[in-house]
């Protein structure tokens, strides 16, 4: 009713207004002086607000915001790879550093792990994510993809695209693939349209695709996204595309003309200005605000590698010589997180077999944590620039999260993995003649076990698999011994050392059991050789000559966003039954027989007197396999390996009481049984490893 009220006054005043507006006019006109004043308070120089319009928009080299200039600094922060319980904590955190923008990617593997199968909860709400950044104050630039890198299994896509058949050709214009991307927008974009920035929401830039310029040259693949994205998001949100600051890379990734921004991305400590020139030659006159869309603050660590760090205050430097250039940033990362489940991707080199694996912390030495510390170097540093540019004083710093360590946590051996595969009735079960791929079989993930039969010749034989994605396990049994005896390890077969095995002479008057445990490590997310497919992906040879005849077997260990109940491994490692055994743990001598594939499983309590915090599980003295906390799978350790020795737990998949453990150990246990609740990470395994080795 205010409205009401001011409008009465309002219809006396008009005309008094207009009047008073017209001899003003009439007195200054004749002034010349203010001819040159006219210059200093054109609209160039001069945004008026709009009223009761939102508006995030590109003009004079400068981003605005609502009419007022506005410098981007912002952070990457993965939702998929946080618990959605600690979503809010780690926004704090990126708002106690001083950011202003949230930038993530989407998955499309997350959110659709099967065809029609789509998954928008738990870890995969994105819409709540994106609610709890506008809570908080932040400004969102989105990254749908379809391809988003990441270090993310296959970038983000489904691994069930590489089980079409004809072969789509991903990241093209190839018609198969953009009907699936088609789709996919079609089901993505509009639940995020309402969130636009104009909308009302926090959404003010949506990349399309990821890089493009350091992959490929298909202008009619980019211009087909840009299409699609405005016919569901309209003609008014930003689009973007991020490319490397180099002139190839900008040359074919970039979309010229101002239907899309072209930001950069650079290593850091290198001189912004000429990048930041350069960038100008691909977007329109006045509309190329300064924008590093990647500024790393860390960067990746792959197995077997030292654990990747950078020097804080040469980070802050740099930060602090693209700020002050009036240009924006966006950490990569501002907190990393963690590849929980079989989400991680991998790299290669100058070969396909020059295959390297990401570990399951996502630590990225960013500010803030895979644990969400930020007392360290890091976070302080650039702290203390962002805060240069900041008008007003940055929120305080939350302390650092508890961690505990509930000790050691005695396992039992349940079962032999090729036990429970015995007593599994598969109806999944797939023949050929020669092997095919885990996608083929419809697995994406986890393991595959290849079945075959050879004749015993007195002698031994030399087994090869010229390509197997990515490390397959050799077993031999011989099933006329009595109980079929137990599977004999051979050897392990790698990717990227591929080599023969030497079978060995086997007497047994039936044909010998081949068989060969494959584990899919992360599919390539980067680079030519991204369609990674998964299994023995060619012909098996036993002394030079083709071994035909296969049956291929499932292993379902449930992913990031499912539950075990898709998992009948978990169900028949039943742990209610460990908890009323009356069985005595393993002693080392009998465990030490077999280097075989198996479950362990134990429990370890929390009072309810002392709270739950977040914990690691140290898996020193162990060999390689797959970890699960209360059915959460918490993803891969490789101690023997490293440089990751702990795997982290966050507290809300913890309870009070007992607390269940299940890990699928590939190769040897501890002879002790036992693994470690300890309350700090620890990625020096692999250098701990070596000093052992030359004892």
């Amino acid at each position: 009713m205010a409205w009401e009220r001011r409008s009465t006054t309002d219809a006396l005043l008009i005309p008094l207004s207009l009047l008073a507006l017209g001899a003003f006019i009439l007195v200054f006109a004749a002034i010349p002086s203010l001819s040159s004043l006219a210059l200093i308070v054109s609209p160039v120089s001069i945004r008026l607000k709009r009223v009761n319009a939102r508006r995030f928009e590109i003009a004079e080299d400068r981003f605005w915001r609502d009419g007022e200039p506005f410098l981007i600094i912002g952070g990457d922060l993965h939702y998929f790879r946080v618990v959605p319980e600690y979503w809010e904590d780690r926004l704090l955190r990126a708002k106690a550093l001083g950011l202003n923008t949230i930038q993530t990617y989407v998955p499309w593997n997350l959110h659709e792990p099967k065809p029609g199968k789509l998954a928008f909860n738990d870890i995969a709400d994105l819409v709540l994510f994106l609610k709890l950044c506008q809570k908080h104050d932040f400004l969102v630039m989105l990254r749908p993809g379809p391809y988003i890198c990441a270090e993310w299994d296959l970038g983000g896509f489904p691994a069930w695209l590489l089980a079409i058949k004809p072969d789509i050709k991903l990241r093209s214009s190839d018609p198969a693939y953009l009907q699936q991307v088609d789709r996919w927008w079609g089901i993505l974009l509009p639940k995020v349209a309402s969130l636009l920035y104009e909308n009302g929401g926090p959404i003010i830039m949506v990349q399309i695709e990821n890089e493009f310029g350091s992959y490929g040259d298909d202008k009619a693949y980019l211009h087909h996204l840009v299409a699609l994205a405005r016919q569901h998001l309209g003609r008014n949100v930003i689009l973007y595309t991020t490319d490397g600051g180099s002139r190839e890379n900008l040359e074919k990734g970039t979309i010229r003309g101002d239907a899309v921004f072209s930001a950069v991305d650079f290593t850091t400590g290198d001189d912004p200005l000429p990048i930041f020139k350069l960038q100008k030659e691909f977007n329109s006159p006045g509309k190329s605000p300064s924008l590093s869309a990647e500024f790393y603050t860390g960067w990746l660590t792959h197995w077997g590698e030292k654990i990747a760090q950078t020097d804080a205050s040469f980070t802050a430097s740099a930060l602090q010589k693209i700020l002050s250039q009036n240009g924006s940033a966006v950490l990569y990362m501002a907190h990393g997180g963690t590849n929980f489940g079989f989400y991680n991707g991998a790299n290669t080199g100058g070969t396909e077999s020059n295959y390297k694996s990401d570990l399951t912390s996502y630590d990225y030495d960013a500010p803030i944590k895979e644990n969400g510390d930020v007392d360290n170097a890091k976070f302080k540093a650039l702290r203390r620039v962002i805060g240069l540019f900041n008008a007003a004083s940055l929120p305080s710093v939350p302390s650092n999260q508890e961690k505990t360590g509930y000790g050691p946590i005695r396992l039992q051996r349940k079962k032999f993995l090729f036990d429970i595969l015995n007593s599994i009735n598969h109806t999944d079960l797939v023949e050929s003649e020669k092997p095919i791929s885990m996608e083929s079989v419809g697995q994406m993930f986890g393991f595959l076990l290849y079945v075959s039969e050879y004749t015993a010749k007195g002698k031994e034989q030399i087994l090869s698999i010229p390509k197997v994605h990515d490390r397959a396990q050799v077993f031999i049994q011989c099933p006329s011994i009595d109980n079929g005896g137990r599977p004999t390890y051979v050897g392990t077969i790698e990717r990227w050392s591929i080599q023969e095995l030497v079978l060995p002479n086997v007497k047994c008057v039936s044909n010998i059991r081949l068989s060969v445990l494959v584990g899919n490590m992360g599919r390539v997310n980067y680079g030519p050789y991204m369609f990674d497919r998964k299994g023995i992906l060619s012909y098996v040879y036993l002394d030079g000559r083709n071994l035909n005849g296969w049956k291929m077997i499932s292993i379902p260990f449930h992913n990031l966003n499912e539950g075990p109940e898709t998992s009948p491994i978990l169900q028949v490692a039943d742990l209610q039954a460990i908890k009323k055994s009356k069985h005595k743990i393993l002693d080392n001598n009998q465990e030490g027989v077999y280097r075989e594939p198996a479950i362990y499983v134990g429990q370890f309590s929390i009072d309810k007197a002392t709270k739950v915090t977040d914990t690691y599980i140290s898996f020193t003295g162990w060999g390689k396999g797959v970890a699960f906390i209360n059915d959460f799978n918490v993803g891969r350790y490789w101690p023997s390996f490293g440089p990751q020795c702990n795997l982290y737990v966050p507290a809300p998949i913890l309870r009070h009481g007992e607390n269940d453990v299940l890990i699928l150990e590939l190769e040897s246990p501890n002879p002790k049984l036992v693994i470690n609740s300890i309350d700090q990470p620890d990625f020096d395994c692999r250098s701990r490893e070596s000093s052992l080795s030359q004892l």
